[in-house]
Protein backbone atom coordinates (compact mmCIF):
# COMPACT_ATOMS: atom_id res chain seq x y z
CA UNK A 1 0.00 0.00 0.00
CA UNK A 2 1.71 3.01 -0.99
CA UNK A 3 2.13 5.30 2.27
CA UNK A 4 -0.32 8.33 2.58
CA UNK A 5 0.33 12.19 2.30
CA UNK A 6 -0.46 12.32 6.17
CA UNK A 7 1.90 10.14 7.21
CA UNK A 8 4.81 11.55 4.61
CA UNK A 9 4.20 14.65 6.15
CA UNK A 10 4.07 13.72 9.48
CA UNK A 11 7.61 11.86 9.17
CA UNK A 12 8.87 14.03 6.34
CA UNK A 13 9.35 12.22 3.91
CA UNK A 14 10.84 13.87 0.49
CA UNK A 15 9.41 13.04 -3.11
CA UNK A 16 5.63 14.25 -2.27
CA UNK A 17 3.88 15.25 -6.46
CA UNK A 18 0.43 17.22 -5.59
CA UNK A 19 -1.12 18.89 -8.13
CA UNK A 20 -3.52 22.15 -7.30
CA UNK A 21 -6.72 23.21 -8.33
CA UNK A 22 -9.18 26.59 -7.89
CA UNK A 23 -12.93 25.83 -6.98
CA UNK A 24 -15.67 26.42 -9.54
CA UNK A 25 -16.52 29.96 -9.49
CA UNK A 26 -19.72 30.64 -7.68
CA UNK A 27 -21.72 31.74 -10.78
CA UNK A 28 -20.65 27.60 -12.47
CA UNK A 29 -21.68 26.10 -8.91
CA UNK A 30 -24.49 24.17 -10.93
CA UNK A 31 -21.62 22.81 -13.43
CA UNK A 32 -19.80 21.67 -10.41
CA UNK A 33 -20.45 17.64 -10.91
CA UNK A 34 -18.88 18.26 -14.73
CA UNK A 35 -15.95 19.81 -13.66
CA UNK A 36 -14.93 17.65 -10.94
CA UNK A 37 -15.22 15.02 -13.41
CA UNK A 38 -13.49 16.56 -16.02
CA UNK A 39 -10.93 17.66 -13.48
CA UNK A 40 -10.69 13.58 -11.98
CA UNK A 41 -9.58 12.30 -15.43
CA UNK A 42 -7.27 14.98 -16.59
CA UNK A 43 -5.07 13.76 -12.78
CA UNK A 44 -6.31 9.46 -13.66
CA UNK A 45 -2.92 9.27 -15.43
CA UNK A 46 -0.67 11.25 -12.72
CA UNK A 47 1.27 9.51 -9.65
CA UNK A 48 0.02 11.76 -6.87
CA UNK A 49 0.09 11.85 -3.59
CA UNK A 50 -3.00 14.17 -3.36
CA UNK A 51 -4.69 17.15 -4.19
CA UNK A 52 -4.69 21.23 -3.53
CA UNK A 53 -8.15 22.90 -3.54
CA UNK A 54 -7.29 27.12 -3.28
CA UNK A 55 -9.51 29.20 -1.09
CA UNK A 56 -9.59 31.99 -3.34
CA UNK A 57 -9.68 36.07 -1.59
CA UNK A 58 -9.62 39.37 -2.56
CA UNK A 59 -6.61 40.62 -2.88
CA UNK A 60 -6.82 44.05 -4.44
CA UNK A 61 -5.89 45.74 -1.63
CA UNK A 62 -2.59 44.16 -1.40
CA UNK A 63 -1.84 45.37 -4.90
CA UNK A 64 -3.93 48.44 -6.62
CA UNK A 65 -2.81 47.65 -10.12
CA UNK A 66 -5.29 45.95 -12.45
CA UNK A 67 -6.03 42.41 -11.98
CA UNK A 68 -4.68 41.15 -15.29
CA UNK A 69 -7.54 38.18 -14.79
CA UNK A 70 -10.23 39.37 -13.09
CA UNK A 71 -11.73 38.42 -9.61
CA UNK A 72 -14.75 36.36 -9.80
CA UNK A 73 -16.04 34.35 -5.97
CA UNK A 74 -15.39 30.77 -6.26
CA UNK A 75 -17.17 27.91 -4.27
CA UNK A 76 -15.93 27.21 -0.64
CA UNK A 77 -13.30 24.87 -1.18
CA UNK A 78 -14.47 22.11 1.75
CA UNK A 79 -17.82 22.48 -0.06
CA UNK A 80 -16.56 21.09 -3.70
CA UNK A 81 -14.37 18.70 -2.07
CA UNK A 82 -17.42 16.90 0.10
CA UNK A 83 -20.16 18.02 -2.78
CA UNK A 84 -18.17 17.39 -5.32
CA UNK A 85 -14.97 15.49 -5.79
CA UNK A 86 -15.80 12.43 -4.02
CA UNK A 87 -14.46 10.22 -6.25
CA UNK A 88 -10.76 11.44 -6.35
CA UNK A 89 -10.01 9.00 -3.88
CA UNK A 90 -6.92 11.22 -2.70
CA UNK A 91 -6.09 13.39 0.45
CA UNK A 92 -6.77 16.85 0.02
CA UNK A 93 -5.13 19.98 1.45
CA UNK A 94 -7.71 22.67 1.48
CA UNK A 95 -6.61 26.14 2.01
CA UNK A 96 -8.71 28.68 4.34
CA UNK A 97 -8.34 32.07 3.99
CA UNK A 98 -9.20 32.16 7.81
CA UNK A 99 -9.93 35.96 7.55
CA UNK A 100 -13.08 35.23 5.91
CA UNK A 101 -14.48 32.94 8.22
CA UNK A 102 -16.74 33.81 11.58
CA UNK A 103 -14.95 31.55 14.24
CA UNK A 104 -18.20 29.56 14.87
CA UNK A 105 -18.14 28.66 11.14
CA UNK A 106 -14.58 27.35 10.98
CA UNK A 107 -15.07 25.64 14.45
CA UNK A 108 -17.45 24.01 12.77
CA UNK A 109 -15.70 23.10 9.87
CA UNK A 110 -12.75 21.98 11.83
CA UNK A 111 -15.31 19.40 13.94
CA UNK A 112 -16.31 17.92 11.10
CA UNK A 113 -13.51 17.20 8.77
CA UNK A 114 -11.70 14.05 8.33
CA UNK A 115 -8.43 14.21 9.13
CA UNK A 116 -7.30 11.05 7.84
CA UNK A 117 -8.17 12.44 4.16
CA UNK A 118 -8.00 16.06 5.02
CA UNK A 119 -4.96 18.25 5.56
CA UNK A 120 -5.30 22.03 5.68
CA UNK A 121 -3.38 25.45 5.27
CA UNK A 122 -4.57 28.53 7.18
CA UNK A 123 -3.72 31.64 5.05
CA UNK A 124 -4.20 35.06 6.64
CA UNK A 125 -5.22 38.54 5.21
CA UNK A 126 -3.52 39.68 2.05
CA UNK A 127 -2.60 43.05 3.91
CA UNK A 128 -2.66 44.80 7.27
CA UNK A 129 -5.45 46.93 6.87
CA UNK A 130 -7.81 44.33 5.51
CA UNK A 131 -10.90 43.69 7.84
CA UNK A 132 -11.03 40.00 8.78
CA UNK A 133 -13.71 37.78 11.24
CA UNK A 134 -10.60 35.18 12.51
CA UNK A 135 -7.09 35.80 12.39
CA UNK A 136 -4.34 33.40 11.67
CA UNK A 137 -3.16 33.53 15.04
CA UNK A 138 -7.19 32.83 16.58
CA UNK A 139 -7.41 29.82 14.20
CA UNK A 140 -4.36 28.15 14.81
CA UNK A 141 -5.14 28.24 18.37
CA UNK A 142 -8.97 27.22 17.42
CA UNK A 143 -7.58 24.37 15.65
CA UNK A 144 -5.79 22.97 18.63
CA UNK A 145 -8.60 23.21 20.68
CA UNK A 146 -11.26 21.93 18.73
CA UNK A 147 -8.94 19.47 16.11
CA UNK A 148 -5.67 18.82 16.98
CA UNK A 149 -4.97 15.83 15.13
CA UNK A 150 -5.92 17.69 11.55
CA UNK A 151 -2.81 18.62 10.42
CA UNK A 152 -1.78 22.17 9.16
CA UNK A 153 0.79 23.69 7.23
CA UNK A 154 2.09 27.52 6.68
CA UNK A 155 2.54 29.57 3.41
CA UNK A 156 6.68 30.17 2.32
CA UNK A 157 6.96 32.79 0.46
CA UNK A 158 10.35 33.72 -1.64
CA UNK A 159 9.42 37.18 -2.03
CA UNK A 160 8.93 37.92 1.41
CA UNK A 161 12.33 36.28 1.87
CA UNK A 162 14.43 38.68 -0.88
CA UNK A 163 12.47 41.55 1.10
CA UNK A 164 13.37 41.24 4.11
CA UNK A 165 15.58 37.91 4.66
CA UNK A 166 13.50 36.88 7.72
CA UNK A 167 10.75 34.67 6.00
CA UNK A 168 12.62 31.94 7.08
CA UNK A 169 12.76 32.94 10.80
CA UNK A 170 8.19 33.30 10.00
CA UNK A 171 8.56 29.67 8.87
CA UNK A 172 10.69 28.37 12.59
CA UNK A 173 8.11 30.54 14.37
CA UNK A 174 4.79 29.25 12.18
CA UNK A 175 6.51 25.67 13.10
CA UNK A 176 6.50 25.90 16.38
CA UNK A 177 2.48 27.06 16.07
CA UNK A 178 2.05 23.80 14.85
CA UNK A 179 2.51 23.86 11.08
CA UNK A 180 4.08 20.28 10.13
CA UNK A 181 4.38 21.18 6.57
CA UNK A 182 4.82 24.38 4.03
CA UNK A 183 4.08 25.41 0.91
CA UNK A 184 5.41 27.67 -1.62
CA UNK A 185 4.27 30.37 -3.51
CA UNK A 186 4.99 29.72 -7.00
CA UNK A 187 8.75 29.75 -7.66
CA UNK A 188 10.38 31.01 -10.45
CA UNK A 189 13.40 32.42 -8.83
CA UNK A 190 15.18 29.54 -7.68
CA UNK A 191 18.62 30.55 -6.43
CA UNK A 192 16.49 33.05 -3.78
CA UNK A 193 14.60 29.98 -2.99
CA UNK A 194 17.34 28.41 -1.88
CA UNK A 195 18.72 30.60 -0.19
CA UNK A 196 15.55 30.39 1.85
CA UNK A 197 15.57 26.70 1.92
CA UNK A 198 19.06 26.81 3.42
CA UNK A 199 18.26 29.28 5.91
CA UNK A 200 15.25 27.91 7.00
CA UNK A 201 17.45 24.29 7.42
CA UNK A 202 20.13 25.68 9.45
CA UNK A 203 17.56 27.69 12.06
CA UNK A 204 16.17 24.49 12.63
CA UNK A 205 19.46 22.98 13.23
CA UNK A 206 20.75 25.77 15.24
CA UNK A 207 17.53 25.38 17.81
CA UNK A 208 17.81 21.30 18.08
CA UNK A 209 14.30 20.60 15.84
CA UNK A 210 13.75 18.83 12.39
CA UNK A 211 12.76 21.00 9.48
CA UNK A 212 9.74 20.12 7.81
CA UNK A 213 8.25 19.19 4.99
CA UNK A 214 8.35 22.20 1.80
CA UNK A 215 6.46 21.53 -0.89
CA UNK A 216 7.70 23.71 -4.16
CA UNK A 217 5.08 25.35 -6.29
CA UNK A 218 5.69 25.37 -9.85
CA UNK A 219 3.27 26.94 -12.20
CA UNK A 220 3.60 27.47 -16.22
CA UNK A 221 3.41 30.59 -18.28
CA UNK A 222 1.88 30.27 -21.76
CA UNK A 223 1.60 34.25 -22.32
CA UNK A 224 2.17 37.52 -21.45
CA UNK A 225 -0.98 38.17 -19.75
CA UNK A 226 -0.16 35.05 -17.51
CA UNK A 227 3.12 36.52 -17.05
CA UNK A 228 1.39 39.46 -16.09
CA UNK A 229 -0.57 37.72 -13.63
CA UNK A 230 2.25 36.38 -11.95
CA UNK A 231 3.59 38.93 -11.55
CA UNK A 232 0.96 40.79 -10.04
CA UNK A 233 0.22 38.23 -7.30
CA UNK A 234 4.25 38.95 -6.12
CA UNK A 235 5.60 36.03 -8.02
CA UNK A 236 9.36 37.20 -8.97
CA UNK A 237 10.43 36.50 -12.18
CA UNK A 238 13.91 37.56 -13.34
CA UNK A 239 14.34 39.67 -15.93
CA UNK A 240 16.64 37.87 -18.03
CA UNK A 241 13.91 34.81 -18.25
CA UNK A 242 11.14 37.59 -17.88
CA UNK A 243 12.65 38.43 -21.30
CA UNK A 244 13.16 34.92 -22.53
CA UNK A 245 9.55 34.10 -22.09
CA UNK A 246 8.41 38.17 -23.88
CA UNK A 247 10.48 37.57 -26.85
CA UNK A 248 9.62 33.49 -27.31
CA UNK A 249 7.76 32.70 -30.16
CA UNK A 250 6.22 30.00 -27.61
CA UNK A 251 6.43 30.69 -23.95
CA UNK A 252 4.55 28.00 -23.39
CA UNK A 253 7.31 25.55 -24.01
CA UNK A 254 9.76 27.74 -23.22
CA UNK A 255 8.86 28.21 -19.33
CA UNK A 256 7.60 24.28 -19.43
CA UNK A 257 11.63 23.87 -19.91
CA UNK A 258 12.57 26.35 -17.28
CA UNK A 259 10.23 24.58 -14.76
CA UNK A 260 11.62 21.19 -15.60
CA UNK A 261 15.06 22.92 -14.84
CA UNK A 262 14.15 24.29 -12.03
CA UNK A 263 12.83 21.20 -10.28
CA UNK A 264 16.01 19.15 -11.02
CA UNK A 265 17.79 22.23 -9.50
CA UNK A 266 15.83 22.34 -6.35
CA UNK A 267 15.51 18.37 -6.35
CA UNK A 268 19.66 18.11 -6.44
CA UNK A 269 20.05 20.51 -3.56
CA UNK A 270 17.26 19.67 -1.35
CA UNK A 271 18.59 16.31 -1.60
CA UNK A 272 22.56 17.44 -0.50
CA UNK A 273 21.03 19.45 1.97
CA UNK A 274 18.61 17.05 2.91
CA UNK A 275 16.20 18.66 3.03
CA UNK A 276 12.72 17.33 3.03
CA UNK A 277 10.39 18.65 -0.05
CA UNK A 278 7.84 17.97 -2.26
CA UNK A 279 6.65 19.69 -5.34
CA UNK A 280 3.06 21.31 -5.77
CA UNK A 281 1.84 21.60 -9.54
CA UNK A 282 -0.53 24.62 -10.49
CA UNK A 283 -1.83 26.48 -13.37
CA UNK A 284 -2.68 30.29 -12.29
CA UNK A 285 -4.54 30.84 -15.71
CA UNK A 286 -7.92 29.01 -16.92
CA UNK A 287 -6.93 28.24 -20.77
CA UNK A 288 -7.02 24.83 -21.34
CA UNK A 289 -3.52 25.07 -23.33
CA UNK A 290 -1.86 25.75 -19.87
CA UNK A 291 -3.92 23.69 -18.14
CA UNK A 292 -2.96 20.47 -19.91
CA UNK A 293 0.66 21.57 -19.76
CA UNK A 294 0.65 21.80 -15.80
CA UNK A 295 -0.64 18.06 -16.33
CA UNK A 296 2.00 17.25 -18.33
CA UNK A 297 4.64 18.86 -16.36
CA UNK A 298 3.26 16.63 -13.05
CA UNK A 299 3.98 13.73 -15.06
CA UNK A 300 7.31 15.04 -15.70
CA UNK A 301 8.33 16.07 -11.90
CA UNK A 302 6.97 12.62 -11.22
CA UNK A 303 9.74 10.81 -13.46
CA UNK A 304 12.50 13.08 -11.96
CA UNK A 305 11.33 12.25 -8.21
CA UNK A 306 12.01 8.78 -9.53
CA UNK A 307 7.63 8.16 -8.67
CA UNK A 308 7.74 4.50 -10.79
Amino acid sequence: MPTPLRVKLQEAHSGMLLVSVTPPRQSAAARADEIAAVTTARLADVDLDGLILYDIDDESDRNPDDRPFPFLPTMDPADFHAGHLGGFGKPVVIYRCVGKYPRDELSSWLQAVDTDQVMTVFVGPSSSDKPVRTDLRTAHELRREVRPDLLVGGVAITERYIRGRDEHLRMVSKQERGCAYFISQVVYDVDATKSMLSDYYYACRDRGIAPRPVILTMSVCGSLKTLSFLKWLGVNVPPWLENTLRHSPDPLAESFDQCVRNARDLITFCRRLGMPFGFNVESVSIRKVEIDASIALAVELQQLLDRG
